[in-house]
């Protein structure tokens, strides 16, 4: 069949590509021992710095370091008003915490189709969505590649809607020039250990509401901005120091992480053969978190196929995310997504992370070729 194919007494023997690779390095250790050093562990200086030097990328929008992604969009939902009985329009094809922030916010989650180019939600389906109880519409980044926000930005508007952004998976993406976080009322980064930078665990709140940026510091912090003058009932959501010191290391080096990823991605596009590549959008830059393909198919079997063979022969991947949310045991909706339930079926991702090799690359599309021929 091709150059790796492997006898299955050595298969077991393959060194794996992994599909992601968190990178951790000296610097981000120094970082810690700094803050070990000092005994101010909890939210402190290093936050303060962290969310400073963040804002510098989302357009000078106020910045609030939380604890996780998720935090950082319930927070956001809570801060911008959402409550019982309001409509937020998401994607069904994303991961669970999109709809579950909603839901945790006390609103209802009513899930958008997707344009099955960008994986992101088509915008003419979420019109179509809106009812007098809509009150915000969040698109979600995924994988990196920004959402169509010129034309959410319109629709809002037209509507009166407020504009959220789930950037969990988009750093440095834009559109326009303009970047993820500096779109909505609301946006939401995640600093988990997989993204295109973390902080070992973490989220970053954006807004351009001193108001809501005021009320999501109040509520990560107990309810207080003073100690023991609790005005809200709050959460304990704040970020430590420890990793507020990781993040401020990782978001140096989060420019040129994001150009190598593209770099890699422009490689696997211009040799790739026999699947879908990723599209990148006009006056767009793809921020790459995943680089995910398409094995065309009627139903998942020639995906599962094709995935079994590439780790086989080391290429490790993934399917992100394999159940729409819409069919979850929590939400358990009988909608018609067609675009969403034919690309859960078709899409996989392959690694395209920055410690990736020459060597690798080479070996990734050696093998997806190979296999993709072989279908």
């Amino acid at each position: 069949m091709g150059l790796f194919k492997k006898s299955s007494a050595t298969t077991s023997t393959v060194t794996m590509i992994p599909a992601a690779k968190p990178l951790i390095g000296d610097d981000e250790r120094k970082a810690v021992d700094r803050v070990l050093r000092s005994g101010m562990l909890a939210q402190g200086p290093e936050v303060k710095a962290f969310e400073e030097e963040f804002s510098h990328h989302v357009e000078g929008r106020h910045c609030i370091a939380v604890n996780s992604g998720t935090s950082a969009l319930h927070l956001g939902f809570l801060a911008a008003g959402i409550k019982a009985g309001d409509e937020v329009i998401v994607p069904s094809f994303s991961f669970a915490a999109t709809a579950n922030s909603v839901a945790l916010a006390g609103g209802t989650p009513i899930f958008a189709d997707i344009d099955p180019k960008t994986f992101n939600m088509d915008p003419a389906h979420v019109e179509s969505l809106i009812t007098p109880r809509t009150k915000a519409i969040m698109p979600v980044h995924l994988y990196g590649h920004i959402a169509a926000m010129d034309r959410f930005e319109e629709i809002c508007k037209k509507h009166n809607l407020l504009l959220i952004e789930d950037s969990a998976q988009a750093h440095l993406a834009t559109l326009n020039g303009r970047p993820t976080g500096a779109w909505g009322t609301v946006a939401s980064f995640s600093f988990y250990p997989t993204k295109n930078m973390t902080a070992g665990e973490g989220g970053m709140v954006t807004t351009d509401s001193t108001d809501i940026a005021r009320m999501i510091r109040l509520l990560r912090n107990q309810g207080q901005e003073v100690i023991y003058q609790n005005e809200v009932v709050g959460f304990n959501n704040r970020m430590t120091d420890i990793h507020a010191a990781i993040g401020r290391v990782q978001l140096r080096k989060l420019p040129g992480w994001t150009a190598t990823r593209q770099k890699n991605a422009a490689y696997l596009t211009e040799h790739l053969k026999g699947v879908v590549t990723p599209y990148v959008a006009p006056n767009t830059t793809h921020a790459f978190h995943q680089y995910t393909i398409r094995i065309e198919g009627e139903d998942a079997a020639k995906r599962d196929r094709f995935m079994a063979l590439i780790r086989e022969r080391g290429v490790g991947c993934g399917v992100y995310y394999p159940t729409p949310i819409h069919r979850l045991p929590t939400f358990k909706l009988d909608l018609d997504l067609p675009e969403t339930e034919k690309v859960i079926k078709e899409c996989v991702s392959i690694p395209v992370h920055p410690s990736l090799s020459k060597h690798d690359l080479e070996k990734i599309v050696t093998v997806v070729n190979d296999v993709a021929a072989g279908l």
